[in-house]
C-alpha cells in the first residue's frame, strides 16, 4: 500500500502509528500536541499548522522512524486523513 504525498510515496504496510497533531509555539517552545489538546487550549497557545505522523518506528526501537506531512489548516489535514483511510 503506496500513499503518494507531496513528501513523496510512503508506504503504509509498514506503519506502526499514524496521528494528527497540531504544531504550537508556547512560550517560544514548539511542540507537537494532540487536536484534542490543542482544541481545549487554543486560548492559551499559538497554533502554527497542523502534522500528519506516518511512524515506521518499532517497539522498544530508541531511533525514531516517521515522516510528517505538514499543513497549514485543520481542513487540509482532515483531507488528508480522508485520502489515507481509503488505503484502511
Amino acid at each position: 500500500m503506496i500513499y503518494k504525498s507531496k513528501i513523496g510515496d510512503i508506504d503504509l504496510s509498514k506503519l506502526t502509528r499514524l496521528y494528527p497533531a497540531a504544531v504550537v509555539n508556547v512560550d517560544g517552545e514548539i511542540a507537537e500536541m494532540s487536536l484534542e489538546w490543542a482544541d481545549m487550549n487554543e486560548d492559551k497557545v499559538n497554533i502554527t499548522s497542523f502534522v500528519l505522523v506516518f511512524d515506521f518506528t518499532l517497539p522498544k526501537e530508541k531511533v525514531r522512524d516517521k515522516k510528517e506531512l505538514h499543513f497549514q489548516t485543520k481542513d487540509e489535514l482532515i483531507l488528508a486523513i480522508q485520502e489515507v483511510s481509503q488505503f484502511f
